[in-house]
């Protein structure tokens, strides 16, 4: 019998690009290929917001070069590289997965383009067919980073998400049965950001923020607050709850829901991508030292 304890649940992917598009204002999507890809397991089999860590070249590299990509000590050894030479790390959301006629994998991954304060998007902007980095991601299906998790019998779907979440819940979307009802409220930082890429349908009521850059925190989450109480939830006896973006909007839409809404927080799966005036960087160490915000359903409000 095999110890799934031994079995490794991520691995390291060397990425190439194939081609990039621009979708719309704040959105460019980056196609990547390469022969690592034949290990990355079909997102769909094991969700939909299926997310991996990408390592991105600093801007007077070409490709991204690794210390080590052994299982115990790769975020040793990347940590101990100088500031100034240490690839960037960032998670993303992989958007589609395709095979292609030759028989090879191509994952798309959409980049929010921020402009020039950011890392990766300052790396999708200049990023050219054959560039590659490296990337870690699941060797399996059934993964810690997949998210969206509805319980059996769950009979509706309510939804939030920035701009940072929006491939993900278009592929949470694209992936639901037919006829589920859903209500939906997205953020995004362009009026010729909306409705991009995300599927209709009958009983899908989606509604639209579009941010102003100008808005402090707290009035952007109110402007994110008042999007949901203006929307009639579906008569449903077991709604699930997907929430994902900005951590401080986040935790107000959790709290809307579940104390404005009486929505059964164990239904409730809320994920912060960012948190405003913290860098990946601190998040990521936040995490390691065991201070990140919990996710668990039951934690306090």
């Amino acid at each position: 019998m095999t110890d799934d304890t031994t079995v490794p649940h991520f691995r390291f992917f060397e990425l190439e690009v194939v081609r990039t598009e621009r979708i719309g204002h704040s959105f460019l999507r980056v196609t990547f290929g390469g022969g690592s890809l034949a290990e990355f397991p079909e997102f769909r089999s094991g969700g939909f917001d299926q997310s991996l860590s990408l390592f991105l070249p600093l801007p007077h590299l070409e490709h991204t070069v690794l210390p080590s990509t052994a299982e115990d000590t790769w975020f040793a050894d990347w940590r101990a590289v100088p500031d100034a030479e240490r690839p960037v790390m960032r998670s993303y959301t992989v958007r589609e997965q395709r095979r292609t006629d030759t028989g090879g994998t191509e994952v798309d991954i959409d980049f929010v383009l921020h402009g020039g304060t950011s890392p990766a998007s300052n790396w999708a902007g200049r990023a050219v067919p054959g560039s590659r980095i490296m990337a870690i991601g699941p060797a399996a299906a059934e993964n810690k980073s997949v998210r969206f998790r509805p319980p059996a019998g769950t009979d509706a779907l309510v939804m939030y998400a920035d701009e940072t979440a929006l491939p993900a819940a278009a592929a949470i979307l694209e992936g639901l049965p037919a006829g589920t009802p859903v209500r939906a409220v997205f953020e995004v930082p362009h009026e010729d950001d909306r409705f991009l890429s995300v599927p209709g349908g009958d009983g899908r009521d989606i509604s639209w923020v579009v941010r102003d850059p100008a808005t402090p925190g707290p009035e952007r989450a109110e402007r994110v607050r008042e999007a949901f109480r203006a929307l009639e939830l579906p008569a449903a006896r077991a709604p699930y709850a997907w929430i994902a973006g900005e951590a401080g909007t986040v935790r107000e839409v959790r709290r809307h829901l579940v104390q404005e809404r009486s929505v059964d927080r164990r239904a409730v799966r809320f994920t912060g991508y960012w948190r405003l005036g913290a860098s990946e960087e601190q998040l990521l160490a936040e995490a390691y030292a065991g201070r990140a915000p919990s996710e668990d359903p039951d934690s306090a409000l």
